[in-house]
């Protein structure tokens, strides 16, 4: 593992790490916080999930996080959204597809499962590198994100309910399958089968019989992918039915962008910290 950078912040330490990725088979670039009180010891860990052509960087300039998650004692740890570099296949021309566009899932279509297995990597591989190689408890994770980050928090808690003590979301893809600008993905990602596709959708594993305890999720009334691409409302039909506990947080006025995510992200690092104590 590469360090490329660290910096002092809120008493604790902001770094950028890079190393050679067994499950995409390429070089992954991750962020990582360390709270001033990992210097006592192991702290719990806050894994964020990025959105659509972000890379770890986003959240790390714009999602104000340290000041929160160093007054909670939480690592926040910021992976890529998928893999880059020579040899990955991509497609430049479509924002919602390839490099940037990972979806949080294991691809199983030539040319794309060789190296997007964006689910393998977050799920397993980084975070045992993460346990490692930082003084993190893994027995005490939360996940959060933001659009398809929020996605694949979702998906992700409702798939390992035993890995994680809580699941967040800023505007999340709560039913990609049928979502206009992610569909498209997931057939060129995992086939033309969608039975396949149940296992990456929120509403349909909740539909399938998954369960997480809660969810807290942030959308705001302004966001210009709200009707077509987010409907929130469905995913407060599926928990609804399911029994599974929601805070969905209507935010008048706020859109898509990491001003509405710095605005709110101090509530989610704190309802995090408060299921990661103990």
């Amino acid at each position: 593992m590469e360090t490329v950078s660290k910096a002092l912040s809120h008493g604790g330490v902001q770094g950028v790490y890079r190393h050679e990725s067994a499950a995409t088979r390429c070089p992954m670039t991750f962020a990582v916080y360390l709270p001033p009180q990992a210097a006592d010891g192991p702290v719990p860990v806050l894994w964020y999930l990025s959105g659509l052509t972000c890379t770890h960087a986003n959240v790390m300039d714009k999602g104000e996080y340290r000041r929160a998650a160093a007054r909670h004692g939480v690592a926040f740890v910021a992976p890529d959204t998928s893999p880059r570099g020579p040899g990955v296949p991509d497609d430049p021309d479509d924002w919602k597809f390839g490099c940037g566009a990972g979806f949080y899932l294991d691809a199983t279509e030539a040319p794309y499962a060789e190296h997007y297995r964006m689910r393998s990597y977050v799920a397993d591989e980084l975070p045992a590198l993460v346990g490692a190689n930082f003084p993190v408890d893994l027995s005490r994770q939360g996940i959060l994100g933001h659009s398809m980050g929020g996605h694949g928090a979702l998906t992700l808690a409702l798939t390992y309910p035993e890995r994680y003590r809580s699941c967040s979301a800023f505007a999340p893809i709560v039913q990609p399958s049928t979502a206009g600008w992610s569909a498209p993905a997931f057939e060129r990602y995992l086939g033309a089968d969608r039975a396949a596709w149940r296992a990456h959708d929120a509403t349909a594993l909740i539909e399938d019989g998954h369960r997480f305890p809660e969810f807290l999720v942030d959308q705001g009334t302004a966001d210009s992918f709200l009707d077509d691409g987010l409907r929130p409302h469905l995913l407060k039909e599926a928990c609804a039915r399911a029994g599974i506990g929601l805070t969905l947080n209507l935010r008048e006025g706020y859109d898509h962008s990491y001003f509405f995510i710095s605005t709110f992200m101090d509530d989610h690092v704190a309802w995090a910290a408060e299921r990661l104590r103990g």
